[in-house]
């Protein structure tokens, strides 16, 4: 059938990404929503059941994730799949093994249309085969793949970029830059030098991606950079705060107190 419109299956367990999603779709010819998931688990159910064409599959989602919804459902008869993400270490292996697209989150209209329509051409050329040989490659890396994962996270595996929204558009903030972090609500702000980024990602997912050698978190609220640790400072009430160079005063809960001076070399 020529004339079939594109069947897509949006699986992301924010709300408001989901409805964002389906929004622009709905601006699309030729585009038919059969339907949502908001875990993994219930997107492997959809995918077997309904056979989609599309797939705008979130990476990152609590329990099984977007690669583990992939190794599941298995790339052989995985629908044509483009990835949804909040970091560019997952982006930036895919897109540069050539796998059907992506997308960071904030994306704008314009990129989104992008890989939509790259998408269809796809499909309309019934290039699966091709399609799946690239998949295979995303969960199963060899040496083009390394070489993508070391770009965008280093030769230890640990994040060497994160993807933001400014002005519009994304860009991506070397962590390096980063000299501290601090959770706001469902947010987490990376504070540079120059300006401070708003990304919706965990503070346990970041302390878990970046490299241990270089951050450390003090507080459930609070991630620093070691080096930039100038003066463990305790007040009067026990409770204790960390200074960076620069001025910045920061908590340090009491449970992550005893690592901090183990990090830092303060002797018992």
């Amino acid at each position: 059938m020529p004339n079939a419109p594109v069947r897509v299956l949006v699986v992301d367990d924010e709300p408001l990404a989901r409805e964002r999603l389906i929004d622009l779709l709905a601006h699309e010819p030729g585009v038919e929503v059969i339907g949502t998931a908001d875990n993994g688990a219930a997107a492997v159910e959809v995918i077997r059941a309904r056979r989609p064409d599309l797939v705008f599959l979130d990476v990152q989602m609590p329990g099984k994730t977007g690669l583990d919804v992939v190794r599941e459902v298995g790339v052989d008869v995985m629908p044509a799949t483009i990835f949804v993400t909040a970091f560019d270490q997952y982006a930036l292996r895919a897109f540069d093994l050539a796998a059907l697209d992506y997308l960071v989150k904030p994306f704008d209209d314009e990129r989104f249309e992008q890989a939509f329509n790259r998408a269809r051409k796809l499909l309309e050329l019934r290039d699966l085969g091709k399609l799946r040989e690239q998949l295979l490659a995303v969960l199963q890396p060899g040496a083009g793949a390394q070489r993508s994962e070391q770009s965008a996270a280093g030769g230890n595996g640990y994040l060497e970029r994160i993807a933001v929204e400014m002005r519009g558009k994304v860009r991506v903030v070397p962590v390096d830059q980063i000299d501290y972090i601090t959770a706001s609500g469902p947010y987490a702000e990376l504070h540079t030098a120059e300006r401070t980024h708003l990304i919706r990602e965990t503070m346990q997912t970041l302390e878990e991606r970046l490299d241990p050698r270089q951050f450390i978190r003090i507080h459930r609220s609070a991630i620093v950079r070691l080096p930039l640790v100038e003066t463990l400072l305790k007040g009067a009430g026990g409770d204790y705060e960390l200074q960076l160079k620069g001025g910045i005063r920061l908590p340090v809960s009491r449970s992550r107190r005893e690592e901090l001076e183990r990090r830092l070399g303060v002797m018992p």
